[in-house]
C-alpha cells in the first residue's frame, strides 16, 4: 500500500515537468503551451521552475481528452473554467447548509413532538424519543 508522507495531498506541487509530461502521456512542450494558455498552471519554486501537482497531471489529462474530442483551446478552457467555479459553487452550497443547519439548531422556540403509540407528546429540542419506534418531527414556530 502506497503511503502518502505527511502535509502532501493532491495539490501539492511535487512532480517536475518531465515527470507530470510522463504521467499525463504528453511532451514537455505540450504543458508549457497549456501553462502560457492559462488551461492548467502548475506552481513555481523560488527559481521559477514548474511543479506539477496530482490535481494538475489529472487537468492534463482532462485537456488532452476534450482535445482528442476535437474541442478547441479555447473551448475547453472556457470548459476548465465553468468547471471550476462550478466546483466552487458546490463547496460554498455545502459551506452554507452547514451554515444553516447549525443555525436552525441554535434556534431558541423550536417545537418538537414525538409521534407514537400513546400519540403525540412535545419533547426538548435535540432530545429523543424516549421508545424506539416512534417518529419526530420538528416545526419552527409560525413567525409574526
Amino acid at each position: 500500500m502506497l503511503r502518502v508522507p505527511a502535509g502532501l495531498d493532491e495539490s501539492s506541487p511535487i512532480f517536475s515537468i518531465a515527470a507530470a509530461a510522463e504521467l499525463a502521456g504528453l511532451h514537455a512542450q505540450t504543458l508549457r503551451q497549456y501553462d502560457r494558455l492559462g488551461l492548467v498552471e502548475p506552481a513555481r519554486t523560488a527559481g521559477n521552475t514548474r511543479r506539477y501537482s496530482m490535481r494538475d497531471v489529472g487537468r492534463l489529462k482532462q485537456v488532452q481528452l476534450l482535445s482528442s474530442e476535437g474541442v478547441s483551446l479555447e473551448g475547453i478552457r472556457r470548459i476548465l473554467d465553468m468547471s471550476d467555479e462550478n466546483r466552487e459553487l458546490r463547496e460554498r452550497v455545502r459551506e452554507l447548509e452547514g451554515a444553516l443547519a447549525d443555525a436552525v439548531m441554535q434556534q431558541q422556540g423550536r417545537r418538537v413532538f414525538a409521534a407514537g403509540h400513546a400519540g403525540i407528546t412535545t419533547i426538548r429540542a435535540g432530545a429523543r424519543p424516549v421508545k424506539p419506534g416512534q417518529i419526530v418531527l420538528w416545526r419552527d414556530r409560525p413567525q409574526g
